[in-house]
């Protein structure tokens, strides 16, 4: 059965020090082995790239910031597309039209922002009928700041990310090892 993987956002402008403090410093290493693992099983990968519309953004499109990191080099995707919201099934692309026409209907979803691209794709494709993946050991979030000035860990808003999409039925959450295991 063909598994899609699906890379969101694995860009430079995420290494900014203007950013808050990030948790899972190993998920660089975890989303290169899942990368070089698909191409070497010759499965697809999705490669998306987030285009910001905000001038100020390290993610604008044409700055440096916007560039994929380097653990992403020499990677051949089977398809790259840009964005400029939360949900890859949202981009320029039409995802869903390009799974389908493909049969696929496993996806695993790894990359950048576990609370918020990640996350809210793993919802979409979950909402599609999709039977989706997220090798949450394979993101990575940053500190987040609530309405009232508290501040939210990284860590803790990860580990809400894994409870809203395993308790709503969005996704399965695991592990790159268990990923890898499965490929």
């Amino acid at each position: 059965m063909t598994t899609a993987l699906i890379v969101i956002d694995v860009q430079l402008g995420f290494d900014s020090p203007d950013l808050p403090p990030r948790n899972n410093p190993s998920s660089e290493s975890n989303i290169r082995e899942l990368v070089t693992a698909w191409q070497a099983a010759g499965e697809p990968i999705v490669l998306v790239r987030h285009d910001s519309l905000k001038p100020e953004s390290p993610l604008r499109a044409g700055t440096p910031g916007n560039a994929f990191k380097p653990e992403l080099d020499g990677v051949q995707p089977t398809l790259m597309f840009t964005k400029n919201v939360n949900s890859a099934f949202h981009g320029h692309v039409d995802l869903k039209a390009w799974l389908d026409a493909r049969g696929i209907k496993d996806i695993v979803v790894i990359g950048i922002q576990t609370n918020w691209c990640v996350e809210t794709t793993a919802r979409v494709g979950g909402n599609l009928g999709y039977h989706v993946r997220v090798a949450i050991d394979a993101t990575h979030t940053y500190d987040a700041t609530t309405p009232d000035g508290a501040v939210v860990t990284a860590d803790e808003l990860s580990r809400a990310t894994a409870a809203n999409l395993h308790s709503g039925g969005f996704a399965e959450i695991t592990s790159t090892k268990a990923v890898l295991a499965s490929l």
